[in-house]
């Protein structure tokens, strides 16, 4: 009737509050994916959009359930709980991928790792670190970026069909980086996605898992490129012949 509100269903203002809160918790987690260290509270506060205050209840619940841990100086960094769950994604490709990840760091004494298509971004799935170097560049499964940027987007695209392409990322037509990477066989891009940083990848495709590459990142331009193609090519194949 004129004049009169419909009641308000019961725990609605609930349910809003809890959905941003919600939200805010998974922005955090990708906050510290992408950061490249361990981030302060003011500075997960900001860039949550938040007061301190806001940021430190969501940091209690991540920290509680092993999602986020701090250091000795209170930074703030993803827990080792966010491992388990990487492994429930593509689980057969990320067990495939492990030691030929592992071997492929060791060898080249670089930051290594498989990246995925999801939508119109690629996500890490798994990363490692070796630890015979002086240096390494942290690449933490999760950390996604548009797939137009980056070696592995470029090496992702450039295997991708017209129809993959145009359903991913909206256009049948590779770009230019993609065409040059399907002509020699990977993409390297520096400066991309992190400043400073150079990033090799070659594709690796595996029916009923999605478009993939295998990838390393450096400080330098290696001096023999070639070799370090090399090496990926090998860990993709390593990978598709593992995979089960």
């Amino acid at each position: 009737m004129d004049g009169m509100t419909s009641p308000r269903e019961p725990g609605a203002g609930a349910g809003a509050t809890g959905s941003q809160t919600l939200a805010r918790g998974l922005r955090a987690l990708e906050i510290l994916a992408e950061a490249e260290t361990p981030l302060t509270i003011g500075e997960l506060a900001d860039g949550l959009g938040v007061h301190r205050s806001n940021a430190y209840r969501i940091l209690r619940t991540l920290e509680d359930r092993r999602f986020v841990a701090r250091d000795a100086a209170g930074r703030i960094r993803l827990g080792p709980k966010l491992t388990v769950l990487a492994r429930g994604v593509a689980p057969a490709l990320h067990t495939a991928a492990g030691p030929a990840v592992t071997e492929l760091a060791y060898e080249l004494g670089m930051t290594a790792f498989v990246t995925v298509l999801d939508g119109d971004e690629v996500v890490t799935l798994i990363t490692v670190e070796p630890s015979n170097v002086t240096a390494t560049i942290a690449r933490n499964p999760g950390v996604r970026h548009p797939a137009r940027r980056g070696a592995p987007g470029h090496a992702i695209e450039s295997a991708l069909t017209p129809d993959e392409r145009n359903a991913f990322l909206g256009s049948p037509d590779p770009s230019r980086a993609a065409r040059v990477a399907a002509r020699e066989g990977y993409a390297i891009t520096r400066d991309e996605v992190i400043p400073g940083v150079t990033g090799i990848a070659v594709p690796l495709r595996i029916a009923g898992e999605p478009p993939a590459a295998v990838a390393v990142v450096h400080f330098n331009v290696p001096e023999s490129v070639d070799a370090v193609v090399d090496a990926l090519h090998r860990a993709a194949a390593r990978i598709a012949q593992s995979y089960r």
